[in-house]
């Protein structure tokens, strides 16, 4: 396929904006960048797809997301509103995770899947929980993602907090899964090895997570979300978050820490050290009221910080925003917080953190030999945009309803707007059945 008259973000170090200009795709892999007029010449026999001057970018990547979340959209809590965090995970996180039957498990992929080709992001990393529907969730999952086109990074969490039974259930569902995919594997699909957050784990289960996990597997985890973290860490071992999951040896270039808002200046190092990766999602610590992650200072330390969105909507373009605008006011100085830093997050490590799980190609860049995972952007600008101030003009200009075309693995998913792989409105409506019965059985989880 010819991908033509199009203006290129090519997202490579440094970035390029490379206007009329043409791309040749075979198979999954973008083979020719160049001209329009060049490349038709010597691609005349290819399938054309004309971007009618459209901005063709690396489509969106998301660090840390929940599709299990997407029941909750609109769902009352009962009583009193949350006073913390904690309260949040007792009152919504938990009984909703426990409502949730297969049925529930698929449709929430599926909705969330929607929702990312729609707004052009293309690779997902998610983190689930069915407490009640372990075994086998992370095949619903990924046929969901196998389905849709998308890429998706898939595990279970691990938790205490439902009894040793559920928790031994998570750990074989991991490995399972991880084992799948190794013998079977899948160009769109990885697996990595999930844990809840260090206040729902003793240290008899990470060390059995530990033990269980296969070799070459990293971990993905919450810590530090809130301070109620770091002080159940300290009362159960005396250690802060960081240093308690070194010492059970889960940290490492292979695994994810989410959050790290209430980390101190030893954990930065321990992770920096380590290799270990952060994800920042600041939509969702504004909405817990947990703060604002030291983002800037870990990048300074070393740390590779990505974006996610925790369950948010799909749409990253918002999170970037969010990143930009939220430390700005919680430090109380416009001069925090770079679009730079933004783009660092977002654009570059996140690329370099998915490549961890589909090393066979690039991914998020625009050169040849990376996969083809593109989008199409209807931004007419209204001043220059160039390489140099490209981040400024996501944040202020970009709108998630500028994104007309999908293309993940040189395959189109969206083109002109219109889902190719997911019919949206039998999705939604099926949803909308299903989460009336979710709703009831989360009414009861709650009163129990």
């Amino acid at each position: 396929m010819l991908i033509t008259n199009a203006t290129l973000i090519t997202w490579e170090s440094p970035n390029r904006v490379l206007e009329n200009h043409a791309l040749f795709l075979e198979g999954n892999r973008i083979r020719e960048i160049g001209p329009s007029a060049k490349l038709e010449q010597s691609h005349p026999k290819s399938k054309k797809l004309d971007a009618h001057g459209q901005i063709v970018m690396p489509g969106g990547i998301c660090a840390h997301t929940h599709f299990y979340s997407a029941f909750s959209r609109g769902m009352a809590i009962p009583g009193p509103a949350p006073k913390d965090f904690p309260e949040i995970l007792e009152k919504l996180w938990w009984p909703l995770d426990k409502s949730l039957l297969e049925e529930d498990i698929r449709y929430s992929a599926l909705l969330s899947l929607a929702d990312a080709i729609k707004h052009g992001t293309t690779t997902l990393i998610d983190h689930h929980a069915s407490s009640n529907a372990i075994d086998g969730s992370l095949d619903i999952l990924s046929e969901a993602v196998k389905k849709s086109g998308l890429r998706g990074v898939l595990c279970y969490e691990v938790t205490d907090r439902d009894g040793p039974d559920k928790a031994t259930a998570g750990i074989k569902e991991n490995v399972r899964f991880i084992k799948l995919l190794t013998a079977n594997p899948h160009p769109r699909l990885a697996g990595t090895f999930g844990l809840h957050a260090s206040l729902t784990l003793s240290g008899a289960t990470l060390q059995a997570c530990r033990a269980a996990v296969p070799e070459g597997a990293g971990f993905h985890i919450h810590a530090a979300e809130a301070d109620a973290d770091e002080w159940d860490s300290i009362n159960k071992s005396g250690m802060r978050v960081i240093d308690r999951l070194q010492k059970h040896e889960i940290l490492g270039p292979k695994t994810i820490t989410a959050h790290c808002v209430h980390i101190d200046a030893r954990e930065m190092q321990i992770l920096a050290e380590s290799g270990t990766w952060v994800t920042h999602q600041p939509r969702s610590n504004m909405n817990n009221a947990v703060g604002a992650a030291p983002v800037e200072s870990m990048m300074r330390t070393g740390i590779k910080v990505c974006l996610g969105n925790d369950g948010f909507s799909n749409a990253m373009w918002e999170e970037w925003k969010a990143a930009y605008f939220v430390h700005k006011v919680w430090n109380r100085d416009p001069r925090r917080m770079s679009g730079t830093s933004v783009a660092e997050m977002a654009v570059y490590n996140n690329a370099l953190l998915a490549n961890v799980f589909f090393p066979a190609a690039p991914i998020g860049q625009l050169i040849p030999d990376a996969v083809a995972d593109l989008i199409f952007v209807d931004y007419q600008s209204p001043t220059q945009l160039t390489a140099e101030n490209l981040p400024w003009h996501v944040i202020f200009g970009f709108q998630q309803s500028m994104i007309t075309t999908t293309i993940v693995d040189g395959k189109v998913l969206m083109k002109d707007r219109q889902l190719l792989t997911l019919d949206e409105a039998e999705i939604a409506a099926r949803a909308r059945q299903l989460s009336v019965k979710a709703w009831k059985r989360y009414e009861e989880k709650f009163k129990s």
